[in-house]
């Protein structure tokens, strides 16, 4: 598993992609994926990590969840992974739970991805290759 990226829940993406140009990074375009029903925008700044910021759709109750416990906050940490099916089940052996099954990821081009939660490290995000 290699990092990719940490993700952050916006209450407000678009002050989120303000307040970190100003901390100097740049940022892609807004993308919205109609399956998580989220919008989605990349960050990057030389020597940093990859930030994806993750602006709630009215209707995904999930993030509003996630926003309404913790606000604008980090909520998973992204891996690159080459088989998906492989590694949920390698997870799942490791006390992990499959919170949302894999799906095609448009800001990815199409390549898989699912989320999984540990309780000790919270939630994770696998990327397939």
């Amino acid at each position: 598993m290699k990092f990719h990226h940490i993700g952050i829940a916006c209450v407000d993406l678009k002050k989120s992609i303000d307040t970190y140009k100003n901390l100097g990074y740049s940022n892609s375009d807004i993308i919205y994926d109609p399956l998580q029903k989220v919008n989605l925008c990349f960050l990057n700044k030389a020597n940093s990590p990859l930030i994806e910021l993750v602006g709630s759709d009215e209707n995904n109750s999930v993030l509003n969840n996630i926003l309404k416990k913790n606000g604008t906050s980090p909520y998973h940490t992204c891996y690159e992974i080459n088989n998906i099916n492989n590694q949920i089940n390698s997870l799942i052996d490791k006390d992990y739970v499959l919170i949302m099954k894999p799906i095609k990821a448009i800001a990815f081009s199409n390549r898989k991805i699912c989320f999984m939660y540990h309780r000790h490290i919270g939630v994770i995000e696998l990327l397939e290759c």
